[in-house]
């Protein structure tokens, strides 16, 4: 099943990069682009015959009349061809749209990242916006929102579904870890990445994680790193510039169903203590990814005082914009760190969002519990 996605590749003018992890569906975006040369390179044989004579990339396209636009699928495979790339823009007046899983090895590898010639865009799991009347918050939560999952659930294929997350640990570590030769130490990166999906979305103690994984606290950073540059999750950081070093962020991977298939949990219902760490990791990517495709210029955080705590504060060049704290349950059992953040931040709208209410609801000290549509409806028409 194809979907409508958000992001729509023909608002950019000249070249980009188009990067997202494993099985979003950036092929599937990139294939119905109409009237354009696309190069597959995630095919073996096109990627040897690039691979030996990168050459016949610049052959090819001279044959183009300007304006053209020219397609690299998995550019990561053959990084040589970007120096054609570069000439193709300058000297042909091509237009290119180069996708990858992520820039970390063209990076690593020194490879010609155009020189600010290609924007950078990013394809994320399928948004609730884009699933539409497929929508369900409980698959959500439960399996997540690569578009293949969702396609197999929406079929009610939800085995194949289960299979397809159980593929991806296997297929994360195949092709982005081990064939791009991006640790040494394969054994340890698994170790640390079971301990990795277990702390998704609590705070991140990295003397912890070292411990239990049996590698330095260096060496977690690293892993960390590379899971952020393959896309695979990100850190939301506390609010509190000046504690930055020393304070402990959260980590969140992209997809509840992908972390909960590195957990061993997707073939089992979420508990109540999970649902809350679920629903929170899908909102947070909501987020994220409304912000990308609307090119919003927010910074997310997380706000901490003590043991007070706001799951995300959103801000940008004027300061903090608004915030929200997600609830799974039924009741708000503890609202001191709400009246904390409200006496700290008098300007700043806070918002309950809830998993189970489908109503708002105003509690005393001028709390609003807002249903997670209502608080996506608010975080889109923000400025």
């Amino acid at each position: 099943m194809l979907y409508k996605r958000e992001l729509d590749l023909a608002q950019f003018k000249g070249s980009l990069f188009l990067f997202g992890p494993r099985m979003t569906g950036k092929t599937a975006l990139l294939t119905q682009i109409k009237g354009t040369k696309y190069i597959d390179l995630l095919d073996p044989e096109i990627e040897l015959k690039y691979r030996g004579t990168p050459k016949l990339l610049w052959e090819e396209i001279s044959a183009l009349t300007p304006g053209s636009l020219v397609i690299l699928d998995e550019i990561q495979k053959v990084p040589l061809l970007l120096d054609y790339v570069q000439l193709g823009i300058e000297k042909l007046k091509l237009s290119f749209i180069l996708s990858g899983s992520s820039a970390r090895k063209l990076r690593r590898g020194g490879a010609n990242l155009l020189g600010g010639r290609a924007l950078e865009t990013h394809l994320h799991s399928l948004t609730a916006k884009e699933l539409d009347k497929d929508f369900s918050i409980k698959n959500a939560l439960t399996y997540g929102t690569l578009p293949k999952v969702s396609s197999l659930l929406s079929s009610g294929n939800e085995v194949d579904a289960q299979r397809l997350l159980r593929s991806y640990y296997t297929i994360y570590l195949k092709e982005e870890i081990q064939a791009e030769a991006i640790v040494r130490n394969l054994d340890a990166f698994q170790r640390f990445l079971a301990i990795a999906a277990q702390s998704n979305g609590q705070i991140i103690e990295f003397a912890n994680i070292s411990r239990e994984s049996s590698v330095s606290q260096s060496t977690v950073k690293d892993y960390y790193q590379i899971l952020e540059d393959t896309l695979i999750g990100r850190f939301v950081w506390p609010w509190d510039k000046s504690e930055r070093k020393k304070a402990r962020p959260k980590f969140y991977f992209f997809d509840c169903g992908v972390v909960r298939a590195l957990q061993n949990r997707v073939t089992f219902e979420p508990t109540p203590e999970e649902l809350g760490i679920l629903f929170e990791t899908w909102f947070i990517n909501e987020l994220i990814k409304i912000k990308d495709y609307q090119e919003k210029e927010h910074q997310l955080s997380l706000w901490r005082d003590g043991r007070r705590e706001v799951d995300v504060l959103i801000e940008d060049g004027r300061g903090p914009l608004i915030a929200f704290e997600c609830k799974a349950g039924k009741q708000l059992k503890d609202k001191t760190s709400l009246r904390a953040f409200k006496n700290k931040f008098t300007k700043t709208p806070l918002y309950v969002v809830s998993l189970k209410d489908d109503h708002e609801r105003l509690l005393e000290d001028d709390i609003m519990i807002i249903p997670w549509k209502k608080a996506l409806e608010l975080y889109r028409g923000l400025k």
